[in-house]
């Protein structure tokens, strides 16, 4: 952390802005508002929404199945926000899902601005969070939440969060991908989640899944692997 420059310092603290200040206050509020299975899998799109950020930011062009798959990957959310009557629109909450479509917008703009970021992964996670942390404690502060009292149920979220949000879960992930020989083995393992998602939503939360959600979710995973699929090399 000595070592780090003034430019490497800035890039922290922009970052620890996004996620997990912004991210987290933007998803939490989707997830308030919305079902799980209908918030969790619009925030899915954000590997479709990468792609198009990839051109100011990384300088690459896009292919044209990109837009393909973005508008197939639409379909996939009208779909689902539909909650079991894709032909009576307005049933789900509207700012909902413009906030996990949001969601999906910020965690696709911090994605494609780490990797512009070229120190060791686990520097950028400590130092992005330890900026992300001291931006919650002041908005703690200004919004009173300090006086809040503290109850077993929110404290136990809060620590589920941390611990597997975004905090065990992301050193698995590195460490999968350090030891996979090629990153495309363990990649598509992604798209299982929301899948079980529904599983435990279901046997857990015993929340009822409309027959609209794995059909928008099938629309949704199916777009970005279309989107990412490599072109066969003709021999």
């Amino acid at each position: 952390l000595k070592k780090m420059s003034g430019r490497e310092v800035m890039w922290s603290a922009l970052l620890g802005f996004i996620n997990p200040l912004v991210y987290y206050i933007i998803l939490l509020n989707a997830y308030s508002r919305l079902p799980g299975q209908v918030a969790q899998p619009v925030n899915m799109i954000w590997p479709i929404v990468l792609v198009f950020f990839s051109i100011p930011l990384l300088g690459q062009r896009i292919p044209a199945r990109s837009f393909i798959a973005l508008f197939i990957s639409l379909v996939g959310v009208y779909i689902i926000t539909s909650q079991g009557a894709p032909f009576d629109p307005g049933r789900s909450d509207t700012v909902g899902i413009l906030l996990a479509l949001a969601s999906s917008v910020l965690w696709a703009l911090y994605f494609v601005l780490n990797v512009r970021d070229k120190r060791d992964e686990a520097v950028k996670l400590l130092t992005n969070f330890l900026f992300g942390s001291i931006y919650l404690l002041i908005a703690m502060a200004i919004t009173g939440s300090f006086n809040e009292p503290l109850t077993l149920k929110g404290t136990a979220a809060a620590v589920y969060c941390g611990i597997f949000e975004m905090g065990i879960t992301f050193w698995l992930w590195l460490r999968a991908m350090q030891l996979a020989h090629t990153s495309d083995k363990i990649s598509n393992l992604v798209y299982f989640a929301p899948f079980i998602s529904l599983i435990l939503l279901h046997f857990i939360i015993h929340e009822p899944v409309y027959y609209t959600t794995p059909v928008g979710l099938l629309l949704i995973t199916g777009s970005v692997l279309f989107q990412n699929r490599r072109k066969r090399v003709r021999t």
